[in-house]
C-alpha cells in the first residue's frame, strides 16, 4: 500500500509520521525545498517539486498508490492536484485497476459545502474534504468543562477519551495495580487505555500494573457529566459546570459564529463581541442573531471599559476566536485578567498549544492534530468510523472496528473473546431499539453482537492483526 501526501508541512508530516508507525508505504511531495530538507529526516521517500505537475506524480509512483492527500495551505492547489492525481493514476494504473482514494484538506466553507451538496466529486474527483472545524469545536467545547483535564477526544455517540496526569492526592490509586484499586472505588475503576510514564514508552496497562504520582493517562468514559469523577479519583479537585453558562465569545468571524451557535445549542446564554461593526451587524441579521440568548456587541475586545461594560468578570468562559493565533491569545488572556475562569482558543499553530496552557489559558485546541485525525479516519477505509492519535501518550492509537458474523468473537461476551492483552476495547457502540447509536462501558459479561462498532486502543503497528481479527 502507497500513499502519497502532497505538502510536507505539520500536517503532511504528522500524517506520514502516523503511517510510517503502522510500516505503510509513504511519499512525500512539496515545493518549499525548506520544507522538504525538514522532512529529510522521516522514514519516508519525499520528492522536491510542484504536486500540480503529472511528472512528480509519475515520479511519486502515482499508478501503484492507493491513497492521495492533499494537504499544503492551498484550497485551490489540494483540489487540483487531487483531480490530476485521479487522471494520472486511472491513466497508469488502467481501467480495470483499483480505484484512487483522494483526499483533500480545505479550509474554505464554500468547498465543504459542494462537498456536503455532493459536487465536488463531480468536477473536482476528490472522495473526501477534510476541513476539521466541526471536530475541533467540539473538543474545545468539552474540553473548556474542567481546567485539570489535558485533551479531550471525543469519539461520537457521548464517548470522551480524556488524558490527565495522576496526581500524588490521588491516593486510592497509586503504588497498587489496577485490578487492587478497583475493589475499593465505588463504580469501579476508570478504564485506562493508554499510559505514558516519563522515560518509558507508552503502554495500553493491563491489571496487574501499578500506577505511581505523575503518571500521564488517557481514560474512557461517557458522557460530560463523568468527568469530575474521574478527576476526583486521580487526584484533582473537580469544580461544578453550569448548566446555563454564560459565554463570551472574542471575533464573528466565521469560526467565531460556529462556537457560538454551538454553545447557543447546549443551552448558553452567549455575548460575541466584534470591533468591525459591518461583521458585527452581520451577526445580528443572521439566523444565529435572532436567538434570544445571543447578545453582540460592538466595541473593542481590549478595551477593559468596554468589558467591564458587558460584565465579561461575571461570564463562565471567554473563547477567542480571531483570525489570528496571536491577537486570540491576547484578547484570551486579557479576559482571564479580569476574572473569567475558563478561557478558550482554537489554535493554527500547534507549538502555541502548550505554551498558552502554560500562560494560564484553560483549554487550546491544535487544529492540525484534527486535521490529521480526520485524515486517518478516511485512509482507513476499513475501519468503521473513528481514528484518532492520543495527544499526551505517543504511539497509542484508537480506532473505531466493525463486528461482523465472520469474527470469531461475534455473539460471545466480551470476557469469552479472547481478545489480546495488547488491545483495549473502550467502547462499544450500538443501536438500541430506536435506531440511536449509544455508547456502552465494555463490562467483561457485555455480548459483542454483530453491527456493534468497538472502539480499540492499541500501539499503531498492531493496526493489521486488528484488521485480521476482525476478518475485514
Amino acid at each position: 500500500m502507497r500513499i502519497i501526501i502532497g505538502g510536507a508541512g505539520r500536517v503532511g508530516t504528522d500524517l506520514a509520521k502516523a503511517l510510517r508507525a503502522e510500516d505503510i508505504d509513504v511519499v512525500l511531495v512539496d515545493s518549499d525545498s525548506r520544507a522538504v530538507k525538514n522532512a529529510q529526516n522521516l522514514d519516508v521517500l519525499v520528492i522536491h517539486g510542484d504536486l500540480t505537475t503529472r511528472e512528480k506524480l509519475y515520479e511519486a509512483g502515482i499508478g501503484i498508490s492507493t491513497v492521495f492527500v492533499a494537504a499544503t495551505n492551498s484550497d485551490e492547489r489540494n483540489l487540483l492536484a487531487c483531480a490530476l492525481a485521479e487522471h494520472a493514476h486511472s491513466e497508469i494504473a488502467g481501467a480495470n485497476a483499483e480505484p484512487l482514494l483522494s483526499i483533500c484538506r480545505v479550509r474554505g466553507m464554500n468547498f465543504l459545502e459542494e462537498q456536503n451538496n455532493g459536487h465536488l466529486r463531480e468536477w473536482a474527483k476528490v472522495n473526501h474534504v477534510i476541513n476539521p472545524l466541526e471536530g475541533a469545536i467540539q473538543r474545545l467545547h468539552s474540553g473548556l468543562r474542567s481546567s485539570s483535564i489535558e485533551e479531550v477526544i471525543p469519539f461520537g455517540h457521548d464517548a470522551f477519551i480524556i488524558e490527565l496526569d495522576v496526581t500524588s492526592q490521588a491516593k486510592s490509586v497509586v503504588f497498587q495495580t489496577l485490578r487492587e484499586a478497583s475493589n475499593h472505588i465505588e463504580g469501579g475503576m476508570p478504564l485506562i487505555v493508554g499510559l505514558k510514564r516519563e522515560g518509558e514508552r507508552s503502554i495500553v496497562p493491563d491489571g496487574d500494573f501499578m500506577l505511581v504520582p505523575n503518571d500521564r493517562i488517557a481514560v474512557a468514559t461517557t458522557g460530560l457529566a463523568s468527568f469530575n469523577r474521574i478527576l476526583n479519583i486521580f487526584g484533582h479537585e473537580a469544580t461544578d459546570f453550569p448548566v446555563n453558562p454564560k459565554v463570551a465569545v472574542i471575533g464573528a468571524t466565521k469560526i467565531g459564529q460556529r462556537i457560538a451557535d454551538d454553545w447557543l445549542n447546549s443551552g448558553a446564554k452567549v455575548t460575541v463581541i466584534e470591533r468591525d461593526l459591518q461583521r458585527a451587524n452581520d451577526l445580528s441579521g443572521s439566523k444565529i442573531g435572532a436567538n434570544p440568548n445571543l447578545e453582540v456587541i460592538h466595541g473593542d475586545h481590549l478595551d477593559r471599559d468596554i468589558l467591564t461594560e458587558i460584565g465579561i468578570p461575571d461570564h463562565h468562559i471567554a473563547i477567542a476566536a480571531l483570525e489570528n493565533d496571536l491577537a486570540s491569545i491576547a484578547a484570551a488572556l486579557l479576559a482571564s485578567d479580569m476574572g473569567v475562569n475558563r478561557t478558550g482558543l482554537l489554535l493554527y499553530d500547534a507549538d502555541l498549544v502548550k505554551v498558552t496552557q502554560r500562560m494560564g489559558i484553560t483549554f487550546a485546541v491544535d487544529r492540525k492534530r484534527v486535521a490529521v485525525d480526520n485524515m486517518l479516519a478516511q485512509i482507513h477505509t476499513k475501519a468503521a468510523g473513528a481514528y484518532a492519535l492520543l495527544t499526551n501518550i505517543p504511539n497509542i492509537v484508537g480506532i473505531s472496528m466493525e463486528v461482523n458474523e465472520r469474527a470469531r468473537f461475534s455473539g460471545k461476551r466480551v470476557v469469552e473473546a479472547n481478545l489480546p492483552e495488547w488491545m483495549r476495547i473502550a467502547f462499544i457502540q450500538r443501536k438500541n431499539n430506536n435506531g440511536m447509536w449509544e455508547s456502552l462501558r465494555p463490562s467483561p459479561d457485555k455480548a459483542l453482537l454483530n453491527g456493534d462498532r468497538l472502539i480499540i486502543f492499541s500501539t499503531p503497528d498492531r493496526m493489521q492483526d486488528i484488521e485480521k481479527r476482525f476478518k475485514v
